[in-house]
Formats: structure tokens, C-alpha cells, sequence
């Protein structure tokens, strides 16, 4: 096979949309999963399925890698869904540091090389901040933070670098708060407000950096055929709001009101250690998509929360 689209964590919510899209334009799509059997019964009609996971050191799927198109890599256990202990931080720090290192390796060592490397991180890369204003407009250029998850979302990033010094394109995703109804963030806030007990979680003042599923599709489309694209991209709408706009939105869009929010008590119940950043954020702006040109078809929180709810995505 030549010239196919290997794709890692393609069964998440964005991987997924993102394997389907593809599909549906043609492109040959090669999907590595834990359960390959799975995968299928998810995402029908890709190219092959393939086992793999961040532990397997090699195997038959790195012949997969050989004449690939592009790699895109979203695996990683996922953060907030589990209660924080030093276990659950531990696997999932090596799921993105291993599984990114092993794919790295693996691509260098193939005859005909991938030509461009799409590697997951996130905008947690610039650290976690109370309040909206306890930062500038962070972007591209800026550093990263010295919390947990910014030194996570640096390694990641430090292990997919190498790659280039293979000839492959390196994109270094850094996807903000991805909006969708069948996971994340919004999917968890929109049973509160529809029994009218929504309201922001935690303070309020904390920035929310979001993006439309559909534009997150977007910019990887972008990054994936527009040789431009390499470094960092933030993947997130350009018009950060505050977590209190935020549930304001919402609760206007479902025709609910916005007045019981969720104390950080609550959160720390459920999730210790985690909750220090399910109530922060970062304002974080798309510096590299806005120099490129990109266009985004949901810029603002309102239009995107009301298609959104409306059909479902």
C-alpha cells in the first residue's frame, strides 16, 4: 500500500470524525488501534485495521508505516475521565511520551518515509491559569508552563521533533477545548442545564480557548496537505470566553438558565488532584492559523454552541 493516512486514536471523538471524513473523500485510511475488530465495527470502510498500542515496541504495524502518506497521532489515555492519582498520571504521561517515541522511531527506520507527521499535544502546553487575565493572548511563540500538564504536553511534543530529522513535516497540534455533544466538556454540561442546574464549574473567571469539532476536522485537513503547516499550530476558535460567558452561552442557546455553578470543592471530590485544572484554563489565541489564513467556519461561541445542540454533533 502507498500513499495511505495511518491514523492512532481514531476511535476518540475526533479521531473518529476525522477517520470518516477521510473516508468519505476517498483517502485511503489506515486506523492502529488496540482492538482492531473494534475499530472496524466504529469507523467501516477504511483501508485496513491494524493492532497496535503504545506498549508494543514493534510488530507487523510498523509495515504499515512504510509508504504511508502522512501519520496523524492522537493516542493517549485520556486525562480528566478518572479520578488523579500518581497511577493514573503516570500511564498517562507514558501513553503519549511511549507511544509517540516508539511511532518516531519506527517511521525512521521504514524505506519510504512518511511526509508529514501530525502529533497531538494541547494548549495545557502553556500551563493553567484562575483567571482570564493572568496572561496575555498566548500564542505559538510563547513558552511552556511548569505545571503537569504543560510538562506532559512539552515532552510529547519533544519526542515527535525528531522526526524531521527524517525529512518528515512536523505539526504539533496544540487543540484547545474541543466542542462536541458526544464528549468532552460540553457533553458533560448539557444534562446539568437541560434539568435547569447549570452554571459554570468552579470561579467562572477562568478562560475557555474552544473549538468547533468541525474546525478542529478543518485544521488537520489543512495541516495534513498544506505544506506551510509544520511547528506548533494552536487548534482553537478565535475568540476565547470566560467559563461564566461560557455557561451564559449555553444556557441561552438551550433555553436554560445559568445560576448554580459547580464549586471546586465538588470537582475535588470526583477527581482530587485533577480538579486544580478542570478549574483553570488558558487564553489562548490561533497565532499560526490566522498568519496562514485559515477560515474559520464557527468563530464565535454562540453560532457554534447553537449548531452544535441543534444537530447534534
Amino acid at each position: 500500500m502507498q500513499g495511505h493516512i495511518v491514523i492512532t486514536g481514531a476511535t476518540g471523538i475526533i479521531g473518529s470524525e476525522l477517520s470518516r471524513r477521510l473516508i468519505s473523500t476517498g483517502r485511503r485510511v489506515v486506523i492502529f488501534a488496540r482492538s482492531p475488530e473494534a475499530a472496524a465495527a466504529k469507523i467501516p470502510g477504511a483501508a485496513a485495521y491494524v493492532k497496535w498500542d503504545a506498549d508494543m515496541e514493534s510488530g507487523e504495524w510498523t509495515q504499515s508505516l512504510d509508504g504511508a502518506y502522512a501519520v496523524i497521532h492522537m493516542a493517549g489515555k485520556p486525562l480528566l475521565d478518572s479520578r488523579w492519582t500518581e497511577e493514573h498520571k503516570e500511564a498517562c504521561y507514558n501513553s503519549r511520551i511511549h507511544g509517540t517515541r516508539i511511532l518516531v522511531k519506527a517511521m525512521a527506520e521504514v524505506s519510504k518515509k512518511p511526509e508529514v507527521f501530525i502529533s497531538s499535544s494541547a494548549i495545557g502546553f502553556y500551563g493553567a491559569f484562575e483567571h482570564c487575565n493572568d496572561t496575555g493572548d498566548l500564542i505559538e511563540s510563547d513558552g511552556a508552563g511548569d505545571d503537569f500538564l504543560a510538562k506532559i504536553c512539552h515532552d510529547w511534543e519533544q519526542e515527535a521533533r525528531p522526526a524531521e530529522q527524517s525529512g518528515i513535516r512536523v505539526v504539533l497540534l496544540r487543540t484547545g477545548i474541543v466542542l462536541s455533544t458526544r464528549s468532552g466538556m460540553l457533553q458533560k454540561l448539557i444534562t446539568p442545564f437541560s434539568l435547569f442546574f447549570g452554571g459554570p464549574v468552579g470561579s467562572g473567571d477562568q478562560c475557555i480557548s474552544w473549538i468547533h469539532i468541525d474546525d478542529e476536522i478543518a485544521v488537520i485537513l489543512a495541516a495534513l496537505d498544506n505544506p506551510e503547516y509544520r511547528g506548533p499550530v494552536n487548534a482553537v476558535a478565535p475568540n476565547p470566553v470566560s467559563m461564566k460567558a461560557f455557561a451564559s452561552e449555553l444556557g441561552a442557546v438551550m433555553g436554560r438558565p445559568s445560576l448554580l455553578p459547580v464549586p471546586k470543592f465538588a470537582v475535588q471530590l470526583l477527581m482530587g488532584e485533577g480538579a486544580e485544572y478542570a478549574v483553570k484554563g488558558q487564553k489562548v489565541l490561533p497565532g499560526f492559523l490566522q498568519a496562514h489564513g485559515f477560515s474559520f467556519a464557527w468563530p464565535k461561541l454562540h453560532e457554534a454552541l447553537a449548531d452544535l445542540i441543534g444537530k447534534g454533533k
